[in-house]
């Protein structure tokens, strides 16, 4: 593409971003995701740290990261609900408030099981923030969605990038404490600007329905083949991401041999990955599809995982890793997917359900792999995800355009 047609194209993309004064608020939205990703992703680099300060193995280490996920997972379902009764904005600010506070107490706690409940609470507000961002930005963003979503994800991902780096830098010098105290006053002041400047949206009609009825329609919303098999490929596919990120640094230190700020360095390059194919992959479904985009995304990043195990020398891992990190654009396209397969009187609720039902089954994922690593058996590990993400290919080849299944 030629760079005036190139600079043309973000143009209009930034344009159809910033109309009607929602600019800020995607920002701040962005900026939100971008610190509690970062945070949540910033804990695996850590760990080495946290296990010799606690003295826990890698299968107790990947049971905490397994509880953030779990409990993340768990609060998706009442920030749906939430969000249907007292609005997005509401929702989406008092995670922040959560995470402000959590992450403090998390960088103070002076022995492992305080630590365990704060990362418990960091979940907390996570899954505030999971499905609330979806569904504000959806309606922020009725034409171009995708886009919103992918753009927010994507700064998501470099901040999953940038922060490791920094956390991997300050660790070596000052524990892993510090870094996690850092993000404390830059929560604070996002919290705040959350208040000024994201604006409420329009919160669903709610009926007299029996809670029976309203159950039966949620069920019947999750029920439908485009959900069901977006949602199957996703839940996998988090699994598959779950178990690779919450080792990958320890992976490179233990069994590559790799010094903590090179793995750091090669960690982030999963993210920045991440992020381009995010932006690409959203922009891609309106020329492609949905089915097509996601196929792609998936099956680029088999073989790499694949060979990770094979693969020897910076230079070589940090091109797989690259690779690897390709499936990330499969989230904004899923989420904007699935969010638009919902029926609007019960998208927040159903979203909401959904999360908590993939999330909850995808946090074992560090569990499996600490297992296995314990056992002596990481590369195996690894080959395995390796695998289930060829399953997720499979599956997303079933899945319906939206206009085929209305």
């Amino acid at each position: 593409m030629p760079s005036t047609e190139l600079r043309e194209h973000v143009e209009r993309t930034v344009a159809s971003l910033r109309g009607d004064g929602r600019g800020w608020a995607l920002v701040v939205i962005a900026l939100g995701w971008l610190l509690i990703l970062g945070t949540r992703i910033t804990i695996p680099v850590l760990l080495p740290g946290i296990k010799t300060t606690f003295d826990i193995d890698n299968a107790t280490a990947g049971f905490t990261i397994t509880v953030i996920w779990a409990v993340y997972g768990l609060s998706q379902f009442p920030a749906g609900l939430l969000s249907n009764r007292i609005g997005d904005r509401k929702v989406l600010i008092a995670s922040l408030v959560v995470m402000t506070a959590s992450v403090g107490a998390l960088a103070a706690a002076p022995v492992f099981f305080v630590f365990l409940g704060m990362a418990a609470l960091v979940g907390v507000g996570n899954g505030l923030y999971g499905p609330t961002r979806g569904t504000l930005l959806s309606s922020l963003y009725p034409e171009n969605d995708s886009t919103a979503i992918g753009f927010t994800l994507a700064v998501g991902s470099l901040g999953a990038a940038a922060l490791p780096i920094l956390a991997g830098t300050i660790v070596t010098r000052f524990g892993w404490r510090v870094p996690i105290a850092g993000a404390v006053p830059i929560f604070l002041l996002t919290t705040v600007m959350a208040w000024r400047v994201i604006p409420s949206t329009a919160i669903p009609d709610a009926t007299e329905a029996s809670s029976r009825r309203r159950l039966r329609s949620l069920l019947s919303a999750v029920g439908r083949r485009p959900v069901l098999l977006s949602v199957g490929g996703k839940t996998i596919r988090v699994f598959v991401f779950q178990g690779l990120s919450a080792f990958l640094p320890t992976y490179l230190i233990t069994v590559k041999g790799i010094d903590e700020v090179t793995a750091s360095v090669l960690f982030a390059a999963l993210f920045v990955s991440g992020a381009v194919a995010q932006i690409g992959g959203g922009r891609a479904v309106g020329r492609y599809g949905n089915r097509f985009v996601l196929v792609a995304l998936a099956g680029a990043s088999v073989l790499p995982l694949l060979s990770l195990p094979f693969v020897s020398g910076v230079v070589p891992i940090a091109i797989v890793i690259v690779l690897i990190g390709v499936q990330l654009g499969i989230a904004p396209v899923t989420n904007t997917y699935i969010i638009n397969a919902l029926p609007p009187a019960n998208r927040n609720g159903a979203w909401g359900l959904l999360r908590t039902g993939y999330f909850l089954v995808a946090s074992t994922g560090s569990v499996f792999v600490g297992v296995l690593a314990d056992a002596g058996y990481f590369d195996g590990a690894l080959m395995t995800l390796g695998g289930l993400l060829a399953v997720v290919a499979v599956i997303f080849t079933f899945l319906p355009e939206l206009s085929e299944s209305r």
